[in-house]
This record gives C-alpha cells, structure tokens and sequence, in this order.
C-alpha cells in the first residue's frame, strides 16, 4: 500500500477506456497524478492503460461495472489496497438512448437502462468511494452531465439541444438533482462535487457527430477536478462558466 500521507493526487474516472473519459484521465495524468482507469472491458481498459503510460501517465487499471455491485465493491477494494484513500472521483461512465427519441413511444427497457447506467451507477460508485474521499485532505467528485439535463435551457424558447430526448436528457436532469442533494448533504465537509458539462463532442454516444474534440470536451471535468480548497460546489459548468441548472 502506497503512504497514505503520500503528497500524489489518486484519481478515478469512471468510463475511461475511451472518448472524453480517456482524455480526462489523460489530463489529469499530465497535472503529475496517479489515475485510476475504470472499465468494465478489460482489453480497452489495459489498451487505454498501456497508452497512457506510453505516454508517462502514471495509470493503473481499475475494473468497474458501474450497474454491479460487486465490481463497485471490488473497485473500492483495489484502490483502498493501492492508496489507502481517494482524492478525486470523476464519474464519468454513461450510455445513450436513441435520438431523437420521443418520450410517448420510448421503450421503457430503454429509460430503465440509461437510469441504471446514468443516475443509479453515480449514486453506487460515489458511495462506495465516500469513505476513501473522506480520507483525502482535499476531495473533489465531478458528475458528468450535460446542457440537455438543464431544465433551464430546455424550456429556453429557441434553444437549440438536438431534438426530443425521451431518456438520455432526463437522466441527466435526474444527475443534477441527486448532485444538488449530495452537495446539501456534504455542506461543512471538504468535498466538493459539481457537474460538467462537456458541450457536443465526437464520440461513439452520438456516432462522432459532435463538433468538439474528446480532448476539448474534458476539460471542464479536469479543471472541476483540481479545484482549490475555496472552489465551488453544488454546480454545474462548462467552459464558459456556471450553467443553470
């Protein structure tokens, strides 16, 4: 077990084999820190680890299934063993429904299936990390979501979000409330958690039609990430700054 006083920032992120999860962990990495690669496949998670230590990162694997809970289990297990305690969570594992996608003709096996994913998983991968955060001198959690979960910009007139979303955008409008209930809950700790919102990026969850790089559509997470003691909590952001919720 590594020193648990030891000065080097542990990270998680969550859905880190690929796409903007892969380039978070990357940029977190490149801040000089030890970064966790969840995944549940374990080839794309190894190639994802093998590169980043390519190039320098300093990565270890972590198999995670965020809708199992023994692998969340196991995932806590692993990192408690490697370093005695988490300093950042990044949840950023999440799936996509169709699009657009009317809500009054949606397979309900659909929502089930991003809820599980989307909402459920944060709230399963988050608590069994709470205890190795609440070792850390300066815990962060950073939930990924999205403009669309922004009921503010959804009953914007005129806003332009992609269409009917019957499931993914509620998932994500789900996410934002359990993290304003989380960051009421964690008020007078240490821990900060916010939400990122990564913009359209070009990514298998929308058949690479997005306008922006993985690269560009992680950073707001690394910068939620590395947030001074003083930052921010209980919102949500994009590069451009606060996004209502």
């Amino acid at each position: 077990m590594l020193d648990v006083m030891s000065e080097k920032t542990i990270a998680l992120v969550t859905g880190a084999n690929k796409g903007i999860g892969y380039e978070i962990a990357a940029g977190l990495a490149a801040l000089g820190w030890s970064v966790g690669v969840g995944a549940r496949d374990e080839q794309r998670r190894t190639d994802a680890v093998a590169k980043l230590r390519a190039a320098g990162a300093d990565a270890f694997g972590v198999p995670l299934d965020v809708t199992d809970d023994e692998s969340v289990t196991a995932a806590a297990r692993l990192i408690d063993e490697r370093a005695g305690r988490l300093d950042v969570l990044v949840n950023n594992a999440g799936v996509a429904g169709g699009w657009p996608e009317q809500p009054s003709t949606i397979d309900l096996e659909t929502v089930r299936r991003l809820v599980e994913t989307n909402v459920i998983g944060v709230i399963r991968v988050t608590n069994a990390m709470l205890p190795l955060l609440r070792r850390s001198a300066h815990p962060r959690i950073v939930n990924q979501s999205s403009h669309v979960g922004s009921l503010s910009l959804q009953t914007t007139p005129g806003a332009d979000l992609g269409g009917i979303s019957g499931a993914y955008a509620p998932t994500k409008t789900f996410l934002n409330a359990v993290t304003i209930q989380y960051a009421k809950e964690l008020s007078g700790t240490n821990i900060l958690i916010n939400n990122a919102c990564p913009g359209y990026v070009a990514t298998d969850l929308n058949g690479f039609a997005g306008t922006q790089t993985p690269e560009q559509g992680a950073a707001i997470a690394v910068r939620l990430a590395a947030l001074p003691d003083n930052g921010p909590t209980g919102q949500m952001f994009d590069d451009g700054g606060v996004v209502p919720w």
